[in-house]
């Protein structure tokens, strides 16, 4: 069996015309298989989904529990046989409950990663390599000018600035699945015990990855109902990117805007959005994880989506690996 006839890529998205199925379509179909919550890879919709069951979960927070006619949990490593093709589903690191997703029919082994990331997150399973012999990797940030710092250095330079500026409040802009509650637990993590207030958007969330055992201290609504500006003087607020472009984040003392991406290693995006202190903090791999974790695999052929696919592809072609771009549309960077 070819590549090809297990997964092809189709106007409607990832396609394996032997199982009859997608894997994060970009328009409704029969059977979607999902690889995690964030909106570009998980659309309502859908007849029947199977993706793990946190991702199910959030999925039902975001979109209602009629998200789809019926769902399907999938373990991990559980092999399952959908029309003769059998899948798996493997931690990818990226949020909590993200999945790779492994395609196997005829000794011919392809793993869909969605997006994934290598380095240490207390709020997600930890990526799990998955041999193959061809293996879809994103490309976010598939440049060598993307190596990503350290997220606890990152961290603290976020702390040591609430303590530079005890009467500012910190606005940090972070996706509200994942990235914000990575920023909240990391600062836990690093000692910061004070009441992190945080935006409407993110309570449900919040309140799920608690419910998961993920610890995220004193959270606050970030309202002015009981107080004025002054009460949030030294604090740190936390909530979607969208909302500090407008009037709510003009409720705050001289706030110092923060923006916590990947995308922040560009000086010129983090001046086009006013942010002051950027955190280069993503939930992706950088150039250095990216081909890591191809040479890890060694599979004999990689297919590269959503990103700069071009210099992934040469970097594959120049240590003999054929590669090829997929040209996969509709996926953007909510989660990086």
């Amino acid at each position: 069996m070819r590549p090809d006839d297990l997964l092809r890529p189709t106007p409607k998205g990832l396609y394996c015309p032997p199982g009859d199925f997608y894997i994060d379509p970009v328009k409704p179909v029969e059977r979607a298989l999902v690889t995690h919550g964030h909106a570009d890879h998980a659309r309502p919709g859908n007849e029947k989904v199977m993706a793990t069951r946190r991702t199910l979960d959030i999925m039902a927070l975001r979109y209602g529990e009629d998200f789809a006619a019926s769902r399907q949990i999938a373990d991990w490593g559980e092999r399952t046989v959908i029309n003769g093709v059998t899948v798996s589903f493997h931690p990818a690191g990226h949020v909590l409950g993200s999945a790779q997703i492994r395609v196997e029919k005829d000794g011919l082994r392809i793993v869909a990663s969605g997006d994934y990331k290598r380095r240490e997150d207390p709020t997600a399973e930890e990526f799990e390599p998955v041999p193959c012999e061809v293996f879809i990797t994103e490309a976010t940030f598939a440049l060598p000018v993307f190596r990503h710092p350290d997220s606890r250095v990152e961290i603290r330079r976020l702390i040591a600035s609430t303590k530079q500026f005890p009467e500012r409040a910190h606005l940090v802009g972070a996706y509200a699945l994942g990235k914000a509650q990575r920023v909240i637990r990391m600062l836990r993590e690093e000692g910061y015990d004070a009441p992190i207030y945080i935006h409407g958007a993110l309570k449900r969330l919040c309140a799920f990855y608690e419910a998961e055992g993920i610890r995220l201290g004193d959270l606050r609504p970030a309202t002015l109902e009981r107080g004025g500006k002054a009460d949030f003087a030294g604090a740190v607020v936390v909530g979607p990117p969208s909302a500090f472009a407008d009037k709510w984040a003009r409720r705050f003392p001289d706030p110092v805007s923060c923006f916590a991406s990947g995308w922040m290693r560009v000086r010129q995006r983090a001046r086009q959005r006013g942010v002051e202190l950027p955190l280069i903090l993503s939930d992706h791999c950088d150039w250095d994880e990216l081909t890591e974790t191809i040479a890890e695999l060694n599979p004999e052929e990689v297919w590269v989506t959503h990103g700069r696919e071009e210099a992934l592809v040469r970097w594959c072609e120049l240590r003999q690996t054929r590669a090829r771009p997929l040209h996969l549309v509709g996926y953007e960077d909510e989660g990086d």
